[in-house]
């Protein structure tokens, strides 16, 4: 259940929280002091926002989105400490986007954020797609999955434009409450 920042109590969020927060570091980390660590600054963050604190979602989803962006702006950090000239990367100076083969991205940080949450998020998506409503799993999988044209979908389930954007809508607000339930919460 949500809570608005009036009825937040901070001085209880160690007793209440730290255990869950500390597991989610600690699988995703692999080191007991770094885990602390985390869980303390997301501590520290969640108190300094509290004031902030919208209540769209409960108090421990809040603070475990927080010591999420903890742990991958450690990894990006960490990444970002290896330096190398940009002429480096680049087959035309200052042209964006003409990477050298033996320079082009090889995923480091920007693929360490979606190792982190990749198949525990594709399980609770999975579980989540179930459980929607027979006619809008296919018509979900089709438009958000594989990325299908909306007219290839319409004619393919045998609806009109208006009644695509209405379900997707209304299916994007069932995943939505769904993943805050089963994968932001764990």
């Amino acid at each position: 259940m949500s809570q608005t920042t009036s009825h937040i109590n901070t001085s209880e969020w160690v007793d209440q929280y730290a255990d869950a927060l500390y597991a989610f570091a600690i699988a995703r980390v692999d080191d007991a002091d770094l885990a602390k660590d985390f869980v303390q600054e997301t501590f520290l963050a969640g108190i300094k926002a509290a004031e902030n604190f919208e209540g769209k979602s409960s108090v421990k989803t809040w603070l475990i989105s927080i010591l999420k962006r903890k742990i991958i702006d450690y990894y990006r950090q960490k990444e970002a400490r290896k330096t190398t000239p940009l002429s480096h990367f680049f087959s035309e100076k200052g042209k964006v986007g003409h990477w050298l083969p033996e320079a082009a991205p090889k995923g480091n940080y920007s693929e360490m954020e979606e190792a982190l949450d990749n198949q525990e998020l594709q399980q609770a998506i999975t579980n989540c797609i179930e459980l929607l409503p027979g006619k809008w799993k296919g018509i979900v999988l089709d438009k958000l999955v594989e990325e299908k044209e909306s007219d290839d979908v319409c004619k393919e389930h045998e609806i009109t434009p208006s009644n695509l954007w209405v379900i997707v809508h209304r299916a994007k607000l069932q995943l939505r409450e769904c993943l805050e339930r089963k994968w932001f919460k764990a």
